[in-house]
């Protein structure tokens, strides 16, 4: 035993930590961290990082989806409004569903030829601002435009132009609007319409993605890398809920205009 001891005695301490390293706990961050959005929190970029990491993997792997984000709207009140933003797309999804219900149907009804929007030398009105829309026959609508004479054009071309399928007559200051026979072709138009306007809901979807991901951008001298990726991650993913809920809608107004 003495032997052993004046062998160890020269070793230096340095040599004795390599050999018998001590491991220290690392505390954990604390539940919702706000110092996740300074650089000096490196507990928290290292769990962003991690995180990022294992979203990277997922989405290389066999058809998985990455992991969601979830970032309390408190914590980054200061760089965008999260809340805001989402109330925006679904906005834009509530202005497809509205669409679908009053525009395209099988059936034209009355109803469906109010908003269409008549462009006249004073401005931009819809229909039944203009003229008197009532339904004279199952096969016949009739737009009165006695009050507006001089936006009769406009309207004619307006309801022409609607996307419904339709081909009015004017007789004075009437138009005369023969509803469509329901065929498997006027269905299939019908279609079309609905794809172009879930179309232009999207594209209308992806304005309000782009502003917000900008303003994310601009915080980028005042909060971490990691930080800006998540809120653009966030963004993107309520953009991607919002463009199902849109795909869901259009298969729904499909099915139920083929019949």
């Amino acid at each position: 035993m003495a032997v052993a001891l004046r062998w160890l005695r020269p070793v230096p301490s340095l040599l004795l930590r390599s050999l018998f390293p001590v491991t220290r706990a690392v505390p954990a961050a604390p539940t919702r961290c706000p110092a996740l959005l300074l650089e000096g929190c490196s507990q928290c970029v290292h769990q962003v990082l991690l995180s990022r990491q294992l979203a990277t993997k997922k989405a290389k792997g066999k058809g998985q989806s990455q992991a969601k984000v979830n970032i309390s709207a408190a914590l980054v009140e200061d760089i965008i409004n999260l809340e805001e933003t989402n109330e925006d797309m679904q906005a834009v999804v509530e202005a497809l569903k509205e669409d679908f219900s009053r525009n395209i149907s099988v059936r034209t009804s009355p109803g469906a030829l109010d908003h269409i929007t008549v462009v006249t030398k004073d401005g931009k009105f819809p229909l039944n601002q203009l003229g008197q829309i009532s339904q004279k026959s199952p096969q016949l609508i009739i737009v009165n435009m006695t009050n507006f004479p001089e936006s009769t054009a406009a309207a004619m071309k307006a309801i022409r132009e609607s996307g419904m399928n339709l081909n009015p007559e004017v007789d004075g200051t009437m138009i005369r609007v023969p509803v469509p026979k329901v065929t498997r072709e006027h269905r299939e138009n019908l279609v079309k319409l609905a794809k172009q306007s879930t179309n232009k809901s999207k594209e209308a979807l992806r304005k309000v993605r782009s502003k917000s991901i900008s303003q994310v951008k601009k915080s980028k001298s005042k909060v971490s890398e990691d930080t800006i990726w998540m809120l653009e991650k966030q963004i993107q993913q309520m953009a991607d809920e919002a463009v199902a809920e849109m795909d869901k809608l259009l298969a729904a107004k499909t099915k139920e205009l083929l019949g």
